[in-house]
Parts: structure tokens; C-alpha cells; sequence
């Protein structure tokens, strides 16, 4: 409770969804669950869930950062691609000197 003006006023008053989703994205929160499916007593199918729901910051606060190294999901992936065009392109050349080569020091 916070008295404002003289009147006392309940945290949960003034909370609208962007309230509580900002605090939710500050603080985090972590959902956990298990699903097992058996039959006559055998496990047939365990399923562990983990869910995770933070702004970045605060996932970067916790030492999660995935996101960082995966090509897909950065601008690595199209200069790792030119370097590959790049590496398949020189590797093409050296080949055919070798093939060239290779022909010249057998006799027919």
C-alpha cells in the first residue's frame, strides 16, 4: 500500500497489463512442467518443459545468449556465405592447377 495525497491506494489498482508485463520482463519468470505418458506401468514418453520469459537484458543478466551465435539470427550468415563462395571459388582454382599439372607430368 502507498499513501498518495492522503489516501491510501492499493498496489493492485493502478496495474494495467503493460504494468505487469513490464515487471514480468524485468524480474523474469520460469515455467516448469513435466508431461509422462505410461501405460501398464511403463514409461513410454517423458516430456520435460522449460519456459523462460524475460526482456533481453535481463536474459543477458542471467548468461543467456544463444541468440548471439546463431548464424541465422545475426549478419554472420551472409558474410559466412561470401566466404564460402569465396573459399569454393579459390579451392576450384587449385584444383584445376593440380589437374593441370597432373596431366602434364604423365606421358601418354
Amino acid at each position: 500500500m502507498a499513501v498518495t495525497n492522503g489516501r491510501m491506494e492499493h498496489s493492485i489498482q493502478g496495474s494495467s497489463l503493460a504494468d505487469i508485463l513490464d515487471r514480468i520482463l524485468d524480474k523474469g519468470i520460469v515455467i516448469a512442467g513435466d508431461v509422462t505418458i505410461s501405460l501398464v506401468g511403463v514409461e513410454l514418453l517423458n516430456i520435460r518443459l522449460r519456459l523462460l520469459v524475460a526482456s533481453v537484458d535481463k536474459a543477458i543478466e542471467m548468461g543467456i545468449n544463444w541468440w548471439e551465435a546463431d548464424p541465422y539470427l545475426t549478419s554472420q550468415t551472409k558474410a559466412s556465405s561470401e566466404q564460402t563462395e569465396l573459399l569454393q571459388q579459390r579451392l576450384e582454382r587449385i584444383e584445376g592447377l593440380l589437374a593441370g599439372q597432373a596431366t602434364k607430368e604423365q606421358p601418354l
